[in-house]
């Protein structure tokens, strides 16, 4: 249940347009919701954490995902789910017609033409070393995207030719927070941590030769950086990395109230 449904839904009670009564058949599964015998929606999430919780679609059914989100779209005018393979989607796209498919970050969702802004202006740059990183950033862009933040993308500016990098700085300077996305051996991270004055969250990719071992070289990179700054999500965890930026600036844009008020 998100905070403005729970508002809404005490007002009516307080104005007597809902019974108690009703209010309690409504709120029931204030924590969580049981669906079928396979899964528990965590409905008071986004009270807890500012986000609702988000549908991870590999080794589920497409029986599952649909049941699933069906339940979460009762209470939440975004739902996504992850990792949704084109195949999956045509079969839950039968049965929901109003949902939309990110087929580069394979994220689904159903969401309103206008998706509300969160109250802030702070900016998420995402970088790529490579094209091949791509659905790995894309997956992190479509996610913070559909909480509501704006974002820009800088694709394929990985150190092999770093004056690509260098011509984009105006864009790199400007960001509050940057997700730099790498594979093979993963060094863009801290190339841009050492010219970039917000947090730099690395995502490792999968993306290398053998000797990558699929993704594990870039990420021991990634956490044995030399540059300040930089914070690591798991191999391939676009999704992890667009939420934890913008938490960063959900926190940002908390603090500004405090001062202010």
């Amino acid at each position: 249940m998100n905070p403005e449904a729970l508002q809404q839904l005490l007002e009516s009670v307080a104005s007597g347009q809902l019974t108690p009564t009703d209010a309690l058949d409504k709120i029931k599964y204030f924590d969580f919701e049981p669906v079928g015998d396979f899964a528990r929606i965590d409905h008071h999430r986004k009270l807890r954490t500012g986000f609702p919780e988000v549908i991870w679609g590999l080794n589920k059914t497409p029986e599952q995902i649909i049941k699933i989100i069906e339940v979460m779209r009762t209470r939440n005018p975004v739902v996504m789910a992850t990792r949704i393979e084109p195949n999956i989607y045509q079969h839950l796209k039968a049965q929901i017609p109003d949902l939309r498919y990110y087929e580069s970050a394979k994220i689904c969702a159903i969401q309103p033409d206008t998706i509300p802004q969160v109250h802030t202006n702070g900016k998420i740059t995402i970088l790529t070393a490579g094209t091949a990183d791509l659905p790995v950033a894309e997956e992190a862009a479509i996610t913070a995207t559909l909480c509501g933040f704006s974002v820009k993308r800088l694709w394929d500016v990985g150190v092999a030719g770093i004056h690509r990098l260098l011509s984009s700085w105006p864009l790199i300077a400007d960001a509050d927070v940057l997700i730099v996305v790498a594979g093979m051996e993963g060094a863009l991270p801290s190339v841009v941590a050492g010219l970039a004055d917000c947090p730099v969250i690395a995502v490792p990719t999968s993306v290398g030769y053998g000797a990558s071992f699929n993704g594990l070289a870039p990420l021991l990179t990634m956490l044995n950086s030399c540059a300040v700054g930089v914070g690591v999500v798991n191999i391939d965890n676009g999704f992890g990395a667009g939420i934890l930026a913008c938490q960063i600036l959900r926190l940002g844009e908390r603090l500004k109230q405090r001062i202010q008020s």
